[in-house]
C-alpha cells in the first residue's frame, strides 16, 4: 500500500534531526514563556531554573511541571503569553471536574494545529478527492474546529455537521457519499447502530475510514465499529490544553499513535515521583508545546497512562509512537481498595457480546462502597422474563469479577434506555463524598 504523507519531510525526518529541531524550539520556547508568563516564571524561579539553563531536550527534566490545577488557578489569563490583540480564538474543556480550562490561539497556532489534523486525515487515507464528515461538536470543544481545519488543508469536501441530529447525519452521509467520518467512538457506534436499524449493510455505507477520539475506547470497540460501518477506524489524540486533536494520530499500522514531535515533546514520568522513565516504560504522559505562541504549556501532565516507543513503523514515519492510553491517573476508580478502569468494563462487555452502552454507579453506604453497572441489552438479547434477565446478569457479573477482582451488581436494562451522549459519553457516576 502506497504511503501518503501531508508533510513528508517532517513525518519521515531522521530521529537525530527531530531531536535537534526539538532542542532548538525548546530553548526558544522556554525563553518566550519565562519572559511573558509570570505564573510559570515564578515556578521556574522557585525551582532555581533560568532559561539559559535549558540548552536542549536533555535539560527538559529541570523544568517544573504544570497540572490542570495550575490551569484552574491561573484562569483565565494567567498563562497567556501573548497580548490579547494577537489572539484570534479560544477553546475550552467541558469543565466536568471543576473550573473550565481556557486555551488561547494566535493565527499561527491555529494554522499549525490544522496541519497536525491534516496529517491525521492523510494518514487515514484522506486526499482532496474525499468527503470528510465532521461530527465532533463545534464550538468551545476542540474536536469540530480541529478536524474541520485539517480537512480544509487536505482539500476534502468538508461536511461541518457537528454532533447530534443522527438522521440528518445519515442523510448527508448517503446523499453526498461521505468517505471519512470524524467523531467520538461512542457516537460512531451509535451511528452504526442507527444505520443497522434502518436496514443498511456495511457494503451500502459509503464511508471508507473513521477518525475517532476524545474519549477512551478499546480494541474490541474498534473492531466492532469497523465491522458495522465497513471502514478502517483510526485513533486520534489531543487535549484542549495543548491545542486539541492532532497531538498524535494513528497510521495504517494501527499499533499506536505518532506524536507530532516537531510541535509536541513527549515524556513518560512516574506519576508518584515525577521521575522521567526510559522509553518503553509505562507511566504518565507529559507534553511540552514547542511552538504554541498564545498558550505555551511546558511539561503539562496529561494524567493519561501510556508507553512511548520508537520501534520502526511500516508506514515510514519516524515520529515516536504513544500507545493508546491505558487509563488515567485521575479517572481510575478505587472501589473497595481495588483499582478499576472503565476500559476494563468495556472489554468484558464486548467479549460477552454486549454493546459498550453502560454506566458505572459508585456510592458509599456506611463505610462500604457500592458498585453497580447498568448495561443495555442488545435487541436480540432482550427478554422480559425475570429468570432470563437474572441468568444473564449473573453470567456477566461473573465475567466482571474475573476481570476486576471484585463483585459488581450488574443490572441489565432495556435497549436504548441509557441516555446516549453524542459528544463524550458519561460512563461513571461516583456519588461518594471522597474529598
Amino acid at each position: 500500500m502506497a504511503q501518503n504523507y501531508y508533510q513528508k519531510e517532517i513525518e519521515t525526518m531522521p530521529v537525530e534531526e527531530i531531536k535537534k529541531l526539538q532542542s532548538e524550539k525548546l530553548k526558544k520556547q522556554v525563553k518566550h514563556v519565562y519572559e511573558n508568563v509570570a505564573y510559570y516564571r515564578d515556578l521556574m524561579d522557585k525551582k532555581g531554573v533560568k532559561p539559559e539553563d535549558i540548552n536542549g531536550i536533555e535539560d527538559l527534566h529541570k523544568l517544573p511541571f504544570l497540572s490542570k490545577a495550575d490551569l484552574r488557578e491561573a484562569y483565565p489569563y494567567g498563562l497567556l503569553a501573548k497580548p490579547l490583540k494577537d489572539c484570534v480564538r479560544i477553546h475550552s474543556t467541558s469543565g466536568t471536574t471543576g473550573k473550565r480550562v481556557v486555551a488561547f490561539y494566535t493565527q499561527n497556532d491555529v494554522d499549525l494545529w490544522e496541519d497536525c489534523c491534516a496529517r491525521a486525515i492523510v494518514a487515514a487515507g484522506g486526499t482532496n478527492e474525499d468527503v470528510c464528515q465532521v461530527a465532533y461538536g463545534y464550538g468551545l470543544f476542540t474536536g469540530g474546529a480541529g478536524l474541520h481545519g485539517g480537512s480544509h488543508k487536505v482539500g476534502c469536501l468538508t461536511l461541518p455537521m457537528s454532533s447530534g441530529f443522527t438522521e440528518r447525519q445519515i442523510q448527508f452521509m448517503n446523499d453526498l457519499s461521505a468517505t471519512i467520518l470524524c467523531c467520538t467512538p461512542s457516537y460512531a457506534a451509535y451511528i452504526a447502530e442507527s444505520l443497522k436499524e434502518m436496514g443498511y449493510t456495511p457494503d451500502q455505507i459509503p464511508l471508507k475510514a473513521g477518525i475517532f477520539g476524545a474519549e477512551p475506547w478499546t480494541e474490541e470497540m474498534r473492531r466492532g465499529i469497523e465491522k458495522d460501518l465497513g471502514i478502517k477506524a483510526y485513533d486520534i489524540y489531543g487535549l484542549t490544553e495543548t491545542s486539541g486533536p492532532g497531538v498524535a494520530f494513528e497510521c495504517c499500522e494501527q499499533t499506536g499513535m505518532h506524536v507530532n514531535e516537531d510541535h509536541f515533546l513527549a515524556e513518560i514520568i512516574d506519576p508518584d515521583t515525577g521521575e522521567v522513565l526510559p522509553e518503553g516504560e509505562k507511566g504518565e504522559l507529559v507534553f511540552t508545546a514547542l511552538d504554541k505562541e498564545a498558550f505555551p504549556l511546558l511539561r503539562y501532565r496529561t494524567r493519561d497512562i501510556c508507553v512511548l516507543s520508537r520501534k520502526k513503523c511500516s508506514c515510514g514515519r519516524t515520529l515516536i509512537k504513544m500507545a493508546k492510553p491505558m487509563g488515567r491517573t485521575d479517572d481510575m476508580l478505587i472501589i473497595r481498595g481495588v483499582n478499576v478502569f472503565p476500559s476494563q468494563i468495556e472489554t468484558v462487555l464486548l467479549n460477552d457480546g454486549y454493546q459498550p452502552n453502560y454506566q458505572i454507579i459508585v456510592d458509599r453506604v456506611g463505610n462500604n462502597d457500592t458498585f453497580d453497572i447498568n448495561v443495555e441489552m442488545n435487541p436480540e438479547q432482550f427478554t422480559d422474563t425475570v429468570s432470563g434477565i437474572t441468568a444473564l446478569e449473573k453470567a456477566l457479573a461473573n465475567s466482571m469479577k474475573v476481570m476486576l477482582g471484585i463483585n459488581p451488581a450488574v443490572h441489565l436494562v432495556p435497549p436504548k434506555s441509557i441516555t446516549r451522549s453524542e459528544g463524550k459519553a458519561v460512563r461513571v457516576i461516583d456519588k461518594r463524598k471522597l474529598h
